[in-house]
């Protein structure tokens, strides 16, 4: 369901299938275009009627020069299907998998689990900043595993589309790192395993991106809140500061991307992005100064 906004708002659809919203658009005319009308270019991507026109404009020895050395001719994207969730998915389960194996799959869960004291050499002696992000391919059973795959694939399937595959994996990854840096800040030297951090950073953007485009987001406000809710209720066995911190990161990088949306922007855009993770990443310094010398104690 859309609010009246949404609909008036044609800037939210493919300009090519009115029914069909996108968030990407052609780097040439900076039209809204969907995944079956998008051509991929040197950068970015663009709308058939660009490429026509791009064609139609080459020289002799331009098209003497394609046909020599182009391996193809570069080919509309008719797969709209959100292959980076997919991909996140079948990762995510394989890693479950190996952890399953007796002996074997203990030890690989415990190298992937999210542990902040591992990040610190003056308390292990070690050096481990991988667990910032591969804590969301491990899972404590069945159940923790499927109930956040099934909240990407719902999530992903609409989000994907409307980001690109590569800002939803950068949503992804910085919303994993984000509720690995709360953990680490709220509560030091609690063991940590799941992609909750992440799923609620993805929550995070979808709200605000639904907003900015003008979509009915109640429904899953709603949600967010409840699956929010349940980390603080005694006897649940949830990190609340991970759902957290996925939360705030999620809904910084969907501001991030409303904001820069056009093609002149996207410079810009990346380098809001890298900031956050440099940002997210200084503060893991704070323990230094207040963490580590109670244990050093």
């Amino acid at each position: 369901m859309t609010t009246a906004d949404f609909a008036r708002n044609r800037d939210n659809f493919c300009y090519r299938h009115p029914d069909r919203q996108s968030f990407v658009l052609c780097q040439r005319c900076l039209r809204t275009i969907c995944p079956e009308c998008q051509t991929p270019a040197a950068v970015g991507v663009v709308c058939p009627e660009c490429m026509k026109e791009q064609r139609s404009s080459q020289t002799n020895a331009q098209k003497k020069a394609e046909r020599r050395w182009a391996r193809s001719r570069p080919v509309v994207v008719s797969d709209a299907r959100p292959l980076a969730t997919y991909a996140i998915i079948g990762i995510t389960a394989l890693v479950y998998i190996v952890t399953l194996i007796p002996g074997f799959g203990r030890t690989v869960e415990s190298a992937l689990m999210f542990w902040a004291p591992a990040l610190y050499p003056p308390l292990t002696g070690t050096f481990e900043p991988w667990r910032l992000l591969s804590v969301s391919l491990v899972h404590s059973g069945i159940w923790h595993i499927a109930l956040n795959m099934l909240a990407l694939l719902l999530i992903g399937r609409s989000l994907e589309p409307l980001l690109g595959r590569w800002r939803f994996v950068a949503l992804y990854l910085l919303s994993t790192l984000g509720g690995s840096v709360a953990v680490t800040l709220l509560s030091f030297g609690t063991p940590v395993v799941g992609a909750s951090g992440a799923i609620f950073g993805l929550f995070g953007a979808l709200i605000v991106i639904g907003r900015h485009i003008g979509a009915n987001i109640a429904g899953i406000a709603v949600v967010l809140a409840i699956n929010l809710a349940i980390g603080f209720i005694p006897g649940f066995n949830v990190s609340w500061q991970a759902h957290v911190g996925g939360l705030v990161v999620g809904v910084i990088v969907g501001f991030i991307f409303t904001r820069t949306r056009a093609t002149s922007q996207r410079k810009l855009q990346i380098a809001l992005l890298i900031a956050t993770g440099v940002g997210l990443v200084a503060l893991l310094a704070i323990p230094v100064f207040t963490v580590l010398p109670a244990y050093a104690v």
